[in-house]
């Protein structure tokens, strides 16, 4: 790790060279710089020589945002120069990710995104970019693993139970998410698509929203993110029905996995990864790569993803190879799934 920096969370002006950022204001994660940033024609040898902007599709205190600012403050102590947050919102992300595709592919625009990244271009008719052809991947960051949980008085008291009673009353049961694209959506259509039913489903604004609505008891189901329904679930404000993962997560031990509960092919999880536009320079996204892995080992990013429910990636997921691969099996994946359902967001 580099010396001579210390950690500072308060805003810090942007160094070395002038770039627009893009979008809304900025929340940054900064260290105090010391020295010149680098000199000579050679852009990628003198990476980096100021401060980097991570941009996340979504609004600030979600799951995606979180987990950018846990890895933001040991990458930009790994790499020497400020890390940036930016929260560029709107239409599941696409926004976000159209922008960083064509923005100056340098190293310093880099973007943060979930599972919505393979699934845009079954969702979308017009997306402005192509996943595989307008990004280069930098590493998987973490998966973070999903709940299946419902109303505290949601007649069933187990999985069994709940699956009995959804596929009975198919018509009746409504099912909560955050939104076309959604993550909560997305495991929406997969439960579905696993108990063979079409229920009525209420997307919301947000998962907040959705989670509220929950907890009042006026949706039934829901199926989101530990890092969103732990809270809840401890609290016992909502019923928790399994976890959509082949292990228990550590935050919820006494949750039984999809697995468990007689539904293994109900197994997802929201993955993220990081991403700079296509025609970065591969000594750039290694630099970025190599930053990524001295933050997943950092004991401070592990223990908070543990009481999210959720771990860092392995050293060897957290490549450009690895993420790769993940993106296009799961373009793969979610393509018909998404098609059967007949669900766009034109």
């Amino acid at each position: 790790m580099r010396q001579g920096h210390s950690y500072d969370a308060a805003a810090h002006p942007r160094l070395g060279r002038t770039r627009p950022l893009i979008g809304l204001a900025a929340a940054t994660l900064t260290l105090a710089a010391c020295g010149g940033g680098g000199g000579g024609d050679d852009a990628a040898a003198a990476y980096p020589d100021g401060d980097i902007t991570f941009v996340v599709p979504f609004s600030a205190g979600g799951p995606t945002d979180t987990v950018t600012r846990l890895i933001a403050e040991p990458m930009s102590e790994e790499l020497g120069q400020p890390i940036v947050v930016q929260n560029v919102e709107g239409a599941g992300g696409t926004i976000a990710a159209g922008e960083v595709a064509a923005a100056e592919p340098d190293g310093y625009t880099v973007l943060m995104h979930h599972i919505g990244m393979s699934t845009a271009p079954s969702l979308y008719n017009n997306l402005p970019y192509a996943p595989l052809e307008d990004f280069k991947t930098v590493g998987l960051v973490t998966e973070v693993p999903m709940t299946i949980v419902a109303r505290q008085d949601f007649e069933p008291q187990t999985f069994e139970e709940m699956v009995e009673y959804v596929k009975a009353n198919a018509d009746t049961v409504t099912l909560a998410n955050a939104g076309v694209g959604a993550a909560s959506q997305l495991c929406g259509l997969l439960l579905q698509d696993a108990l063979g039913v079409k229920l009525t489903e209420v997307p919301y604004e947000g998962t907040g929203p959705a989670l509220t609505d929950l907890v009042a008891g006026e949706v039934d189901l829901m199926c989101d993110q530990t890092t969103n329904t732990t809270g809840q679930i401890q609290a016992g404000e909502i019923k928790a029905y399994a976890v959509t993962t082949a292990e228990r997560v550590e935050s919820l031990p006494d949750l039984p996995t999809t697995e468990e509960a007689g539904l293994p092919e109900l197994q997802v999880g929201v993955w993220h990864g990081l991403y700079v536009p296509a025609e970065t320079p591969d000594e750039i996204v290694q630099e970025l790569t190599g930053a990524l892995q001295v933050a997943l080992q950092d004991q401070n990013v592990i223990d908070q993803l543990a009481e999210l429910g959720a771990a860092p990636s392995s050293q060897e997921e957290a490549t450009p190879e690895a993420h790769t691969e993940r993106l296009s099996s799961q373009i793969d994946l979610w393509q018909p799934i998404i098609e059967e359902a007949g669900v766009s967001a034109d």
